[in-house]
């Protein structure tokens, strides 16, 4: 069900009322762009059935799907279309236009093609677990993470993010198990890698389908490049890339985890939701200790008209509800 993950904590003082955050969403619900609109975003059915349900609770796991709509104009094409009209003014006026009216124009051209225009969409699924107070986010990019967090506390009253940060950096600590071979307990170290040179060379060595407990490998740690990517696999279960701004990508769930699930599709829904957070649950504080704990948070988002929210305190993973 998740192929990124981007995990953040819930701000303090919010609690989920299922029935007032259906009513919000519901506000915000996907629409497709207008004839003139180049994008539109809302939220959609995370089970694909029209008129369902916006909020989907499995488990006390609350899932949302937010959908995305854009269309594009080929840039070739806009800039075609303008020089044709700016030759027709200078033919009829004897005039060049300017810079500003140039702009103008090219600004006409783009909206009067935008009805033609084909559109693409996407969209995110989101995972709220209101017992652990942590939002997770099946985003590819972190400008992608924003965009559904700022939809999220736009339509939910009250509702606000805080960045999570671990003592120790992903980048530290994926250079230290590169080059002690020694993974965190549970996890193993797969065969894919990138490294990064911090100098102004920026010089990158990436492996792909490659053992990585080679000399080769700690001689480029210990010259200084380290790690920005790292493949991994948690208790033979859950493989994934981690990243290092704690991203965690590339999610696979391996052989056996969804053995058994109906394959009907609304069971096959609810069971996918159940394991999926269920592994999810588990791996992701597990890693957070394999980075030293969870630490200060820093504000990543507040509700608009909030304060903004103070760092929490370091959490005792031991104790997290997570």
């Amino acid at each position: 069900m998740f192929k990124n993950v981007m995990v953040y904590r819930i701000a303090p003082g919010w609690t989920a009322d299922l029935v007032k955050i259906e009513a919000a969403l519901d506000k915000e619900r996907f629409a497709e762009c207008g004839a003139s609109q180049e994008m539109s975003m809302g939220w959609t059915e995370p089970r694909n059935v029209a008129n369902g349900p916006l909020l989907e609770s499995i488990g006390g796991q609350l899932i949302l799907k937010l959908m995305f709509e854009s269309k594009a104009v080929p840039s070739s094409v806009i800039k075609r279309k303008a020089e044709e009209r700016l030759a027709q003014i200078e033919a009829t006026t004897g005039r060049k236009p300017g810079k500003k009216e140039r702009k103008e124009i090219s600004e006409d051209v783009k909206l009067s093609l935008l009805p033609m225009a084909f559109t693409k969409r996407g969209a995110v699924l989101v995972w709220i677990d209101p017992a652990a107070q942590v939002l997770v986010i099946d985003a590819g990019s972190q400008g992608r993470a924003d965009e559904v967090i700022t939809a999220l506390v736009k339509a939910i009253d009250g509702f606000g993010v805080l960045q999570i940060n671990t003592a120790i950096s992903p980048a530290t600590a994926m250079a230290n198990w590169l080059t002690t071979q020694e993974p965190p307990a549970g996890f193993t170290i797969d065969r894919e890698c990138e490294l990064k040179a911090a100098d102004e060379s920026k010089s990158v060595v990436k492996y792909a389908r490659h053992a990585l407990d080679i000399d080769e490998v700690r001689q480029h740690v210990a010259d200084g490049k380290l790690p920005t990517k790292l493949a991994m696999t948690w208790d033979d279960r859950v493989s994934f890339m981690l990243t290092e701004g704690l991203q965690i990508k590339k999610v696979t769930f391996l052989d056996g985890v969804f053995d058994g699930t109906s394959q009907e599709k609304e069971d096959g829904f609810d069971a996918d939701a159940a394991i999926s957070t269920g592994e999810m649950r588990q791996m992701i504080p597990d890693l957070l200790l394999a980075l030293g704990g969870e630490m200060a948070l820093s504000e990543a988002g507040t509700t608009p008209d909030a304060a903004p929210a103070q760092p929490l305190q370091a959490v005792n993973l031991a104790e997290s509800p997570f």
